[in-house]
């Protein structure tokens, strides 16, 4: 019978991409840990881990166990809070799951009244370049609660909190930046953008918003940080949309909005009935998230 330990042995091996790294973080030896990878390799029926002479790589069977192993690692981690909290022993952990752009605009107000109401309870935050990530990061079970675009067919808890507003971000001296009222994206087609970088979700939405115009944003240049965006756009690299509350109080640059509107409604979400702390927390975004509506 499989244990959590050879679990553990198995996803550790995996994320340090060695069996000598792996046998570092987990404070064993080398052979006693190939000997329980082993040992899971004989319960399961085959191999897991494809040992290659500078690297180890998964097996179609690993790459199938390895989300199972990682949520009952989780599942086990919640389990020993939930007895260590029942004794008096601590307060509490929460694992919150979102991604890059919700991070930056709504969560920050959600922590500070989080970490003032709720001291001794440690947080700790996942951040995911795309929507599909954090939904399969929370089908994984790596976090207690995810905040992020609406996810599809969602058989747990389901928070919404409301539609978050995207602009247009220009230099001071673009010609586009002068006037009152919406700007037509039809207006930007010839331009070269700000644009985010391959996989980022904000990428996926620019090129959404602009192809239901009837053309396809051309790059000036990319980035992996939705911070950056802006402050490039603010520079004079070409437009960008990026959502407004990610924008600081004191910015250079000009901000239209776009016609047609662009929003994108946000959720809080948990695997699974939530627990007290778990809709404590969502209680929390749903009285303090910003930049929504």
């Amino acid at each position: 019978m499989l244990s959590l330990r050879q679990l553990e042995y198995l996803v550790t091996v995996v994320d340090t991409g060695s069996f000598t790294r792996a046998a570092a973080a987990l404070h064993v030896t080398q052979p006693a840990l190939s000997h329980q990878i082993r040992a899971l390799e004989r319960t399961t029926g085959g191999p897991l881990l494809e040992r290659l002479p500078r690297a180890v790589r998964l097996t179609p069977m690993g790459r199938a166990m390895l989300p199972h192993a990682r949520a009952a690692l989780a599942d086990a981690a919640r389990a020993g809070v939930a007895a260590r909290q029942a004794g008096g022993l601590q307060c509490g952990e929460l694992d919150v799951a979102t991604i890059y752009s919700v991070s930056l605009g709504v969560l920050p107000p959600v922590l500070r009244a989080w970490r003032r109401d709720h001291p001794d309870v440690h947080v700790r935050l996942l951040e995911f370049r795309h929507a599909d990530e954090l939904h399969a990061a929370m089908l994984a079970g790596r976090a207690d609660v995810a905040v992020g675009p609406a996810p599809p067919d969602w058989e747990g808890t389901v928070r919404e909190l409301g539609h978050e507003e995207f602009v247009l971000v220009l230099a001071a001296d673009d010609p586009c930046a002068a006037g009152e009222g919406p700007l037509p994206l039809t207006e930007l087609a010839d331009r070269a953008w700000v644009h985010y970088a391959p996989g980022h979700g904000l990428a996926e939405l620019v090129d959404r918003a602009c192809a239901a115009v009837g053309f396809i944003p051309r790059a000036a240049v990319r980035t992996e940080q939705t911070a950056t965006a802006p402050v490039l756009a603010a520079a004079g690299l070409g437009p960008t949309l990026t959502p407004e509350n990610v924008l600081p109080a004191r910015f250079d640059g000009v901000v239209r909005r776009p016609d047609p509107p662009i929003t994108r409604l946000l959720t809080g979400y948990a695997r699974a009935a939530a627990d007290p702390l778990t809709s404590a927390f969502l209680d929390a975004l749903e009285r303090n998230a910003r930049g929504v509506s």
